[in-house]
């Protein structure tokens, strides 16, 4: 009995780990930005953290990987905002 309180001990703290981490509990309002290809929406998370910011909405002519790189050099621009 005294091995299963250490188990489910360790359990329920790695699930409320890994709910913390989840990118929903950090967005921002999606943010609209200008490109040559037409607008890109972008979802944005914690200034702390950029590897997560993405696009949500891209012109049809422009590759996933290119708006989620603009997305994340917009996040990066207001990270140094201050």
């Amino acid at each position: 009995m005294t091995i299963k309180a250490p188990f489910f001990l360790f359990s329920a703290a790695v699930l409320l780990g890994a709910c913390s981490m989840d990118p929903k509990n950090y967005e921002t309002t999606p943010v609209k930005i200008s490109s040559p290809a037409g607008p890109v929406t972008c979802q944005l998370y914690t200034k702390k953290l950029v590897v997560w910011d993405r696009a949500i909405d891209r012109p049809a002519k422009m590759s996933v990987a290119e708006a989620d790189s603009l997305c994340k050099a917009e996040g990066q621009k207001e990270k140094n905002v201050k």
